[in-house]
């Protein structure tokens, strides 16, 4: 592989990482990309009214109050952050 290889891969992955948020990016922890894990989870179990239905009928709950339960997670999906160590 020469370097102009490197370069052209490098620039195609930030250009990835600018336009989808959830792709991550080398300061990324694993928190963060826990939370960017379960957000998408939840988006797509609202977005896909088949999975969200499957969903109602397992809990035995409604597919509306199925969907707020999931807009509701989304929100912290991971529980709190950690504190960061400021070095």
């Amino acid at each position: 592989m020469q370097a102009s290889d490197r370069f052209n891969i490098n620039s195609q992955l930030e250009h990835l990482q600018a336009k989808y948020v959830g792709t991550g990016h080398a300061d990324l922890n694993r928190f963060e990309w826990a939370v960017n894990i379960q957000r998408d989870s939840y988006a797509s179990y609202v977005g896909h009214y088949p999975v969200l239905a499957y969903f109602a009928i397992a809990e035995n709950e409604s597919i509306g109050r199925e969907r707020y339960n999931f807009m509701q997670k989304m929100l912290l999906p991971c529980g709190l952050p950690p504190e960061r160590e400021d070095d």
